[in-house]
């Protein structure tokens, strides 16, 4: 796999993007019983205004397999607002190798933040793994509980353990 900066305002990249987005959340979806999340409703045109950067995890014969989406936030902090693997590409640690490369290459040494719903057992696990420690649980929604995750600006990627997953 080789990882590279997407370009959005690339037809093709993006049509790429939003194909595995939906794929990927429709499988959240039915993981933690909503079907409400708001990238499954977001059209391409709005996807690509988001004010995000971007990198994505391609095959040896250039297929975009999964991404990687963050803000900055103040004080030098991340945050990660979407990971997704192409279902095609479950359970090949396409996830683990995104985040693992955005944590050394891209924002090392930065705090980062992320959320998943709670219920997303494999999503939950990678955090974990990666040096990423829970915080509270919310619900933004009735129907809804949403786990929050932190990782320290010092942390190491690997703390917590080694594996991969296949859904974040």
């Amino acid at each position: 796999m080789q990882i590279r900066a997407l370009d959005l305002s690339d037809d093709a990249t993006a049509t790429a993007v939003h194909r595995i987005g939906h794929a990927a959340y429709a499988v959240e979806a039915e993981l933690i019983g909503f079907d409400g999340i708001p990238a499954l409703g977001e059209s391409l045109a709005e996807m690509r205004h988001t004010d995000l950067s971007w990198v994505g995890a391609f095959s040896e014969s250039g297929a975009l397999a999964g991404f990687l989406a963050w803000a900055s936030e103040p004080e030098d902090g991340v945050s990660i607002d979407r990971l997704c693997v192409d279902p095609a590409w479950f359970r090949r640690g396409v996830a683990s190798l995104l985040l693992r490369h955005a944590l050394t290459e891209v924002f090392p040494g930065r705090a980062v933040e992320v959320t998943t719903g709670a219920a997303n057992a494999p999503a939950v696990a990678l955090y974990r793994r990666l040096g990423f420690t829970r915080g509270p649980d919310f619900s933004p929604v009735p129907g809804l509980t949403m786990a929050s995750f932190g990782r320290a600006a010092e942390s190491t990627p690997w703390e917590g353990g080694r594996g991969s997953s296949y859904l974040a």
